[in-house]
């Protein structure tokens, strides 16, 4: 079995963490310092980390990040270095108490310090033994897939808007699941059991969204037969998403403003406003700042759908999570594949990782789901995909990291096949540690036995 990755974030004193991170090194930790907490964020963007150690300043007696206020950094498992006459402080007792997971007194035992760490790891890394989380709605249609910072990030967001009963301005671009972000924050709230109701401002006919927002009385207009209750009333004890709100027409806007003000509507040729209980969620892939300031989009208006805000992330913001969804959407059509396609090679995840997206998690399915049917091997490859690999050789997509990242899993796997996959002979020739090749083996996915190498590379099978 790998070992978990012994990544460690430091804050606080330098001076005062110096010697104690000296150590540390000597027991295999990769040790990353933030001044402040800014910099540990960047910290965790570029490499993710469960565990921190934290010196409280005898000068202050405060702790230097602000964890509370921060969930990226509240979600890791710090150790606090303290001197021992701090700890008569009651302050400092408290911001221990409720930041974090053991503490340890300066000067440090490093073999102590050592195993405390370990233990934090240990429990973080217990996280890793469940399923990809996901945000899931009322059926297998509509899931949120991803384990990166960003997305976890989002699943806290979507949990928080889920619990208010506020209106929520969905943002993102295009393909990145802002309907799906939506049917999420309904199938957590309060309203899940009432209806969820989708109108695409951009889609309706102009003379025909008053009526299907609104409704209509019978003889309101020619052609109109009978009374119609429009989508807002017909949405009674749940949730309205409203899509491409930014391609709302103006007069429109006004009565949709009048209608999150008073939550009533009037239909089109009636006399009487009608009570209804629902809660609006919106979204749109536009600015609609700037589609103020040049008059496109009412300001009262816009402050009225944007209480609440989610902003969905870009692909490319997390494409960490790449292999998580690459291997969701190949389980969720895996009936429309040949039987011998079971997975992605190598080289295809890796082409996938490099790749933009620019039309987001729309363009990963449509790719997914045709490689799926046209590939003629076990393993899809990036032709199949329509990912070829100049994409991943282009100066707009290769990055220096990911360059060194190819050159040190080419270099790890040819050593271990030269030593028949014995890690300490390995470790020996590439001039590394064992825990330091354990953590490498990690990193690129290598399990020691070989079984990851460019033909049987990530096998997925259908569940």
């Amino acid at each position: 079995m790998i070992e978990p990755t012994r990544q460690l974030i430091t804050a606080g004193n330098t001076a005062f963490l110096q010697h104690t991170v000296k150590q540390l090194l000597g027991y295999g930790w990769s040790v990353s310092h933030a001044v402040n907490a800014h910099k540990a964020i960047e910290l965790l963007d570029k490499k993710p980390c469960q565990i921190g150690l934290i010196a409280i300043d005898p000068s202050t007696s405060i702790l230097p990040l602000e964890i509370d206020s921060s969930p990226r950094l509240a979600d890791i498992s710090w150790i606090a270095i303290v001197e021992r006459n701090e700890l008569s402080h009651e302050k400092t007792r408290e911001q221990i108490f409720n930041t974090c997971y053991a503490y340890q007194i300066h000067p440090i035992d490093a073999r102590k310090l050592d195993t405390v760490m370990e233990s934090a790891l240990a429990m973080a890394n217990l996280q890793g033994t469940h399923p990809i989380p996901t945000l899931s709605c009322l059926d297998d249609e509509y899931q949120i897939v991803g384990n990166s910072p960003t997305v976890q990030l989002l699943y806290r967001t979507i949990a928080k808007v889920a619990a208010a009963n506020a209106p929520v301005l969905i943002t993102g671009e295009s393909g990145t699941g802002k309907e799906l972000t939506a049917h999420a924050i309904h199938a957590h709230s309060s309203r899940r059991h009432g209806p969820f109701n989708v109108v695409n401002c951009g889609a309706l006919p102009s003379g025909l969204i008053q009526s299907e927002l609104f409704g209509h009385e019978k003889g309101a207009f020619t052609g109109a037969n009978q009374r119609k209750v429009g989508i807002i009333e017909n949405s009674q004890g749940g949730t309205l998403f409203l899509d491409e709100i930014g391609d709302l027409p103006l007069d429109l806007q006004v009565n949709l403003l009048r209608f999150l003000e008073n939550l009533k509507v009037l239909r089109v040729g009636g006399l009487q406003e009608i009570p209804v209980d629902v809660r609006v969620l919106a979204a749109t892939h536009v600015d609609l700042d700037v589609a103020v300031g040049r008059g496109a989009f009412r300001e009262d208006l816009y402050h009225r759908l944007n209480v609440l805000q989610v902003r969905v992330p870009a692909l490319k913001e997390h494409l960490e999570d790449i292999e998580a969804l690459a291997r969701f959407f190949f389980q969720k059509f895996s009936a429309e594949k040949p039987t011998k396609v079971c997975g992605f090679s190598h080289e295809c995840l890796t082409v996938m990782r490099q790749h933009h997206w620019p039309g987001n998690i729309r363009e990963l399915v449509n790719r997914v789901r045709r490689s799926m049917v046209m590939c003629e091997h076990r393993l899809i490859t990036p032709a199949d995909m329509g990912l070829e690999r100049r994409h991943r050789l282009s100066r707009d997509v290769d990055t220096l990291q990911q360059i060194r990242d190819a050159a040190e899993y080419e270099a790890i796997r040819a050593a271990l096949i030269r030593n028949k996959h014995n890690v300490m002979r390995a470790s020996i020739e590439l001039g590394v540690s064992r825990v330091t090749l354990y953590r490498l083996l990690e990193k690129h996915g290598i399990e020691k036995n070989g079984c990851h190498d460019e033909r049987q590379a990530i096998h997925v099978s259908s569940r």
